[in-house]
């Protein structure tokens, strides 16, 4: 029997330990592919709204900076903490980011 649509494992394996990612490899390759699948949804996300926010430039001309605002804060809030970077990736992997800390600590 076919099923009528089609059904997406869209959570993270429920095996992986992050305290111990090595434990059961089967599993952090599956947390990998996760974690890849989530991001590639992010990035296309970001380019629809990217090319939306394009044609309403071109559509509103002069007035494009109060008619696209709304875009234009979603373009920016999809695009945060996007990226491929050791910085994108979750913490447990690679430990706090010594350099951003520095930064965080050096504002007043």
């Amino acid at each position: 029997m076919r099923k009528a649509k089609v059904e997406f494992d869209e959570q993270p394996p429920d095996n992986f330990d992050p305290k111990n990612p090595y434990g059961d490899p089967v599993a952090m390759l599956e947390y990998r592919e996760h974690l890849v699948r989530e991001k590639w949804i992010q990035i296309e996300t970001a380019k629809i709204i990217r090319e939306r926010l394009r044609w309403c430039y071109r559509i509103e001309g002069i007035n494009h900076h109060q008619k696209c605002r709304h875009l234009v804060d979603q373009y920016l809030e999809s695009t945060r903490g996007v990226g491929w970077g050791k910085d994108a990736r979750p913490p447990e992997f690679h430990g706090p980011n010594p350099f951003m800390s520095r930064l965080t600590l050096r504002s007043p």
